[in-house]
């Protein structure tokens, strides 16, 4: 079993409100969905009972990917439409995830974690701590290297920052190891994991992550 604190809706005793949630924020074509693509099987691999809450703003495009991708029961994704900012959905206003959360807990009981995937946001994205134990925000090279510095609340506040799609880095002409020391810089000691979601590169390290953070005795 799992050892696992109450969540963010309080008491396991129903079953409701005992898997642990984790948040994976960022702009629009930051890699959230492919990365979930890559974790999906390393945490399988794990024996993790986990599901997938998506967000976009008017469509169920992210969940119909991974539904469509073989990877995962599709009854294990939930999709979730915004119709407005996504940020609004997974800070000011979390009720429609809480409720996608516990549907799917009551529908898989047992159920260890969930990932809610944020609609594609800017910098300014964060996750209410009512919606989640703990939260990933990525950036990715192409979008500059210069991110860093512009500090947004979730370069800052998140508990991981993943910069994401190093391998483009000489395309683009970013020069990788000074975008990851002043990521590492701007966020005072809170961790930084560069990961390429294409080959897999950082993905274990990402899951040691979520793993040592929400699922105690993996």
């Amino acid at each position: 079993m799992v050892a696992l604190g109450p969540g963010p809706q309080g008491s396991s005793q129903d079953g409701v409100g005992a898997a642990a949630r984790i948040g994976i924020g960022g702009p629009v074509g930051c890699g959230k969905t492919a990365l979930i693509e890559r974790l999906i099987p390393l945490l399988q691999a794990r024996g993790v009972d986990f599901a997938v809450v998506t967000n976009d703003l008017v469509t169920k495009e992210d969940a119909e990917r991974l539904r469509r991708s073989g990877l995962i029961d599709p009854a294990r994704v939930a999709a979730v439409e915004a119709g407005a900012c996504p940020h609004t959905v997974i800070r000011e206003d979390p009720t429609l995830n809480i409720a996608a959360g516990d549907e799917l807990e009551a529908r898989f009981p047992g159920l260890e974690l969930i990932l809610f995937e944020s609609g594609g946001d800017n910098l300014a994205s964060t996750f209410s701590l009512d919606l989640v134990d703990w939260w990933v925000f990525v950036i990715d090279v192409a979008g500059g290297g210069d991110i860093p510095r512009k500090r947004g609340p979730g370069v800052i506040r998140s508990d991981l920052l993943v910069v994401n799609k190093v391998d483009l880095a000489h395309h683009v002409g970013v020069d990788l190891e000074a975008m990851l020391g002043e990521a590492r810089g701007v966020r005072a000691g809170r961790p930084v994991l560069a990961t390429n979601a294409r080959t897999g590169e950082g993905v274990d390290a990402l899951v040691e992550a979520i793993v040592h953070a929400v699922l105690f005795t993996r």
